[in-house]
């Protein structure tokens, strides 16, 4: 079993491209426990009713409110190439790293196709990886303009 980390010492909340982030601050390896997904276990049907984006569903009639600010892990962002992923423990949320990290990385996993399709769609992804898509589809469609007016 890897070494657990303590999300005091050796996490920190900073801004990052999407707002506020949870970055390492020591080095984590791939499969390590990062922190887990607290808050108030909720039914579903309340869930529903609250106007908030920190919901995790632990199945369909369970879901972990994630709203309150001593949660650190609520500030984990999304990425479509995420490096931690979450997993279950009977009713209790963890994060573990599913690649190697960094000291200075953000930690990041992928939301799920529903939230992102709710939520993230609309305004755009910003995450590392759909920002270097969109770099490289900004510097294609330049370079064939350049070209069509070298003509």
């Amino acid at each position: 079993m890897p070494a657990k980390l303590s999300p005091s010492r050796h996490l920190r909340i900073s801004r990052s491209k999407a707002g506020l982030g949870l970055f390492a601050r020591v080095a984590i390896k791939k499969g390590q426990y990062i922190v887990r997904y607290s808050g108030r276990k909720i039914r579903a049907e309340v869930a529903d009713e609250l106007d908030t984006r920190y919901l995790f569903e632990i199945n369909n009639r369970w879901t972990i409110d994630g709203s309150n600010r001593r949660n650190r892990a609520r500030y984990i962002n999304h990425s479509c190439r995420p490096n931690a992923e979450a997993y279950f423990v009977k009713h209790v949320i963890k994060i573990r790293a599913i690649k190697n990290i960094k000291p200075g990385d953000e930690i990041t996993y992928h939301y799920g196709r529903d939230y992102f399709d709710s939520f993230i769609k609309g305004v755009g992804c910003k995450c590392r990886a759909c920002a270097k898509k969109r770099a490289v589809i900004r510097f294609r469609r330049s370079r064939r303009r350049r070209a069509k007016r070298a003509r």
